[in-house]
């Protein structure tokens, strides 16, 4: 699997800017680029050996020709103290088109001339090709090694080409693909060394030791794992990765020193030392990588002052690393033997040999070695008193350092951008979250949130106790007070809740008039007194200060979960033996002890006396006259006019009766089939159109709704509807009721809730209807009698909209859904059921359509509380 010894033997020779060398090794891998990642549904695989071996030698290509570039003049880091007024910086994204129309251009040379900026423009032109080929091969690799190892190699060629930005940007998507448990390996290693070198140009200097040490890490586990192939030596890979990582040290530890801080210095330094001994002890005397330690080794001794001990051994480093043509790690040698003979006092030998330094480190694209140069000379010039040469190298000095302030500024500012993004879109995620779990009228936990905070406790082997709460006569409270009267009732019964539970309880708002209360590790006798103080303290509140004429009272059952119980089947307990407390009297307690036991013998279950039947109306005796009332008086006929809308009436126009106007109703936005772009600015043109009204979004993406939350920070979002509402929603005028049957139609049922919410009327919702659940809805008849119109929502338990129309006058709205049964042909087979109901006063809507379900049910709604 690449990259392999041709590789290393090629990254060798382009840090040493051996590029004839490079581009000969290179000359034995196929030509052709660039790589062209094969089409969806082909034969090849792009993650396979050969695919990531075209892609590694793209890669290297890439680098060569950016290397190119700068040894035909083109400075990439700095200029030089004696380069010419005409030397230019070649953008390798910004100006290549320029060069190449300047190429193709009036000016361009005669035939047979030579243009060097036009073959530099061709190679920057290659050179990005062949860095986006190489990067959508690796991106097409599963392998998040690899795809690291290609990433951490194209952060270096953008620091090449002076973009800090793009640098940057693979540098952290490199390190978000090294996972702590990647087995040991080579690659990783190499692949580790390489993001700390980078991060060290970006002047991270603590991530950059510390991606280092775990790359000596990593090599040590892998020697002594015995992981390592045949051509790689355990200790010369370990010992190189000692090597880098003291480097860092002693850099860092001239860093502290130049800022005045010895003492924190020195340990650096030993550090190097201790590196570069455990390297040069691990290295065979011929091994490529022993002048580098030995040049780590003397800068360590610099710093720690034993000047004298490392003068010879740098004179050597510098002598055999000249001879070999290594430039990178002539130019530390010489920088490290220009510091030594500084400290000594030799002025004239420190300032030859870091002027060498300087020129290497320039030439060759060195900025940390450049930097480290100019600052040496500026102060050996100023500790000689020569201002005359001291001024030309702090000049350098200054500009260098602008230039880094620049890129600075523009790393912050990219860094200030990308966290406030992430910040709004946490906000609006956050929002999501709020809204999802939190009851908009009390700021309780919803019943979302209760079913998942019971399952996690049940899940957790823990026996909590449920009650299941319920307001009494909510119905006549709304009738004495009005709906915005009886929005108080709920929010100062959720306080009372709260004030009366412990720290660890949690009250949720369940649906309408009805609360649970979740108390983890409590048996149902401890949470029947609990509740029991509770309900005395509702009953005692004054409620007539609040202007509630009416007493207001709760009904609580009580079921404590035994081990193995599920939610469904713990609910189901409280709310059966709520509905006992409310046949029993209402404005009491009733507690089952354990889901295996019956109830206790103090709660008898009575005995429910029939109904009155009241007489009909229908009466043989008076017969049908009663029931026939005076016809009103047909109005007049409008005036007659000639038909065409142009024309003018032959008559007065009668005036308009008097009436209720008509409210405006949201505008609805389609998000089916539409980008979060199109629909975002549908919503603006909309707002513009008609701010008095929301705007309603329906079917939408959560993207979509993101965006909406953090574009208009006042909207309405249900992510189980897909729906939002931006703008003022109308407040509620009457009152729905949606029934879901069952957890798959609950999308639907939210949409049509949502809907009818947003519509301007007040909805109650009442999910999982389906089975047993239907009877005791049917038996307390507390939610039938209370909303001016349903909507049922069913899919498998399509029959239930009948079921419910024969218990009940209020108007039905029944939506079949495409969830059920294979058979159920994507819900005609629910439409036809409900369509074929012998109940009478229920309408069907299409299949899904929870909108057009909400919107009726409001108007409904709306008209009967006139």
């Amino acid at each position: 699997m690449p990259p392999g010894a041709l590789h290393h033997r090629v990254t060798a020779a382009l840090a040493n800017w051996q590029l004839d060398d490079a581009e000969r090794l290179l000359s034995v891998v196929d030509p052709s680029s660039p790589y062209e990642v094969p089409a969806e549904g082909g034969d090849a695989d792009p993650g396979d050996a050969a695919g990531l071996g075209r892609a590694w030698a793209d890669t290297l290509r890439a680098e060569l020709l950016v290397r190119r570039l700068r040894v035909a003049g083109f400075t990439l880091v700095g200029e030089p103290l004696d380069a010419p007024e005409t030397t230019e910086s070649l953008d390798l994204h910004a100006g290549v088109a320029g060069l190449l129309d300047r190429g193709d251009g009036a000016s361009a040379p005669e035939p047979g001339e030579d243009d060097p900026r036009s073959e530099s423009a061709a190679n920057a032109a290659l050179a990005i090709a062949l860095v986006r080929s190489a990067k959508a091969a690796f991106d097409a690799s599963d392998d998040d090694l690899q795809r690291a190892a290609g990433l951490a190699r194209h952060a270096r060629i953008e620091l090449l080409s002076r973009r800090i930005d793009a640098a940057m940007d693979e540098a952290v998507e490199a390190a978000s693909l090294l996972d702590p448990q990647l087995p040991p390996s080579a690659l990783l290693v190499d692949t580790l060394g390489t993001l700390a070198g980078v991060l060290a140009d970006l002047e991270l200097m603590p991530l950059a030791l510390d991606y280092q040490r775990r790359a000596l890490e990593t090599a040590t586990a892998a020697a002594a794992a015995g992981v390592l192939g045949p051509d790689e030596d355990p200790d010369v890979l370990a010992a190189g990765a000692a090597t880098c990582l003291g480097e860092l040290c002693a850099e860092l530890g001239e860093a502290l020193l130049d800022d005045g801080d010895a003492d924190s210095a020195r340990p650096r330094f030993a550090e190097a030392r201790e590196l570069a001994e455990q390297a040069l002890a691990q290295l065979p005397p011929d091994a490529g990588g022993v002048v580098a330690a030995q040049v780590v080794h003397g800068w360590a001794l610099v710093g720690l002052g034993e000047h004298a001990a490392a003068t010879g051994p740098l004179r050597a480093a510098v002598r055999t690393s000249s001879a070999r043509g290594d430039r990178a790690l002539l130019a530390s040698a010489l920088l490290a033997l220009g510091r030594a003979l500084r400290r000594q006092g030799d002025g004239r030998g420190a300032d030859q040999q870091l002027a060498k330094a300087l020129a290497l480190a320039t030439e060759h694209g060195l900025p940390r070695l450049r930097r480290a140069a100019l600052r040496e000379l500026c102060t050996l010039h100023a500790e000689l008193d020569d201002a005359g040469r001291a001024l030309p190298y702090l000049q350098a000095y200054l500009a260098d350092e602008l230039d880094r302030v620049d890129e600075r500024r523009t790393r912050w500012v990219e860094l200030f951008g990308r966290r406030k993004s992430l910040l709004e879109n946490e906000r609006a995620a956050g929002q999501l979250r709020r809204q999802a779990y939190e009851d908009p009228l009390t700021s309780l936990p919803n019943r979302r949130y209760a079913e998942a905070r019971l399952d996690g406790l049940l899940s957790a082997g823990t026996t909590p106790a449920l009650a299941v709460v319920d307001v009494d006569r909510f119905k006549a409270i709304n009738d004495a007070v009005g709906h915005p009267g009886g929005d108080t009732v709920l929010r100062t019964v959720a306080d009372l809740l709260l004030a009366g539970c412990r720290d660890t309880d949690e009250v949720c708002r369940w649906a309408g008039d009805e609360f649970v209360v979740l108390l983890p590790d409590t048996t149902a006798e401890q949470a029947e007194h609990a509740l029991e103080r509770i309900r005395r303290a509702v009953a005692g509140h004054d409620w007539a200060a609040l202007g509630v004429p009416v007493p207001v009272t709760i009904s609580v059952g009580i079921a404590s979960a035994t081990r193995g119980d599920d939610r469904r089947t713990l609910f189901a307990a409280a709310d059966g033996v709520l509905y006992d407390a409310k046949r029993s009297g209402r404005d009491r307690v009733v507690a089952l002890s354990a889901l295996t036991q019956t109830r206790a013998p103090d709660t008898p279950l009575p005995t429910p006396r029939p109904a009155p039947v009241p007489a009909s109306p229908l009466d043989p005796v008076g017969g049908f006259s009663p029931l026939l009332g005076t016809p009103a008086p047909r109005p007049a006929d409008p005036p007659l006019s000639l038909g065409a809308p142009g024309e003018p009436s032959l008559g007065p126009a009668p005036a308009a009766p008097p009436g209720r106007p008509v409210p405006a109703e949201p505008d609805v936005v389609w998000g089916v089939g539409r980008s979060t772009e199109q629909v975002l600015a549908l919503v603006r043109e909309t707002r513009a159109a008609h701010p008095d009204r929301p705007a309603l979004v329906v079917r939408a993406g959560a993207d979509t709704l993101v965006a909406l939350a953090s574009e208009h920070p006042g909207s309405t979002v249900d992510a189980a509807a897909m729906s939002a509402a931006v703008g003022p929603v109308p407040e509620p005028v009457g009152r729905v009721g949606v029934l879901c049957a069952g957890s798959a139609d609950a999308s639907v049922a939210a949409e049509a809730a949502f809907v009818a919410r947003v519509t301007g009327t007040e909805v109650v919702r009442v999910d999982d209807v389906g089975g047993g659940r239907l009877r005791s809805l049917l038996a307390d008849r507390t939610l039938l009698d209370d909303v001016d119109c349903l909507v049922v929502v069913a899919g498998l338990d399509a029959s239930l909209a009948g079921t419910v129309a024969a218990m009940t006058d209020v108007p039905i709205v029944a939506v079949p859904t495409s969830t059920g049964q294979p058979g159920s042909f994507g819900g005609f087979g629910s439409l036809l059921t409900m369509l074929t109901a012998a109940s009478p006063g229920v309408v069907v809507s299409t299949i899904d359509n929870g909108h057009a379900a909400g919107v009726f049910a409001a108007r409904i709604a709306r008209r009967t509380a006139r």
